[in-house]
């Protein structure tokens, strides 16, 4: 029986690698990867918060406070740079939509666990607004 559900498990796996959302994220992801400028970017934004943590890292009496703030300042431009890359917009978008229907598949799944009949149970919706949320488990 365990074997059932399991391979049950795999065909629901091939299923959603079958779907448009899933075929999106993966090609956002690869179109990331393929972005020289977004990876440039990205690089630039590690290198800033490696400065950062060692400035952070180092004993009160030698750390600096304008070299801090100015690193913080720098870092807050790099993240901003790298969010307004269509590259990057594009793969959030796709991501928030996979995750969307991982969260979907998810509470169906323990919907069922928790005795409730799979042909009718259907996940509470997301209206966006974290405020109203009971969360999602």
């Amino acid at each position: 029986m365990m074997s059932d559900i399991l391979s049950i498990t795999r065909q629901l796996g091939a299923a959603i690698q079958q779907e448009d959302v899933y075929l999106a994220y993966q090609a956002a992801k690869a179109a990331n990867d393929n972005d020289e400028a977004l990876q440039a970017l990205i690089g630039e934004f590690n290198l800033l918060r490696l400065s950062l943590n060692a400035e952070l890292q180092k004993p009160d009496e030698e750390k600096s406070q304008s070299k801090i703030d100015e690193l913080n300042a720098s870092l807050q431009r790099s993240y901003n740079a790298v969010m307004e890359n269509e590259s990057m917009k594009q793969f959030n978008e796709a991501k928030g939509q996979m995750d969307q229907l991982t969260n979907q598949v998810t509470s169906i799944l323990a919907m069922c666990i928790e005795g409730q009949d799979p042909e009718t149970c259907e996940p509470a919706g997301c209206s966006g607004s974290c405020s109203t949320c009971g969360g999602c488990h």
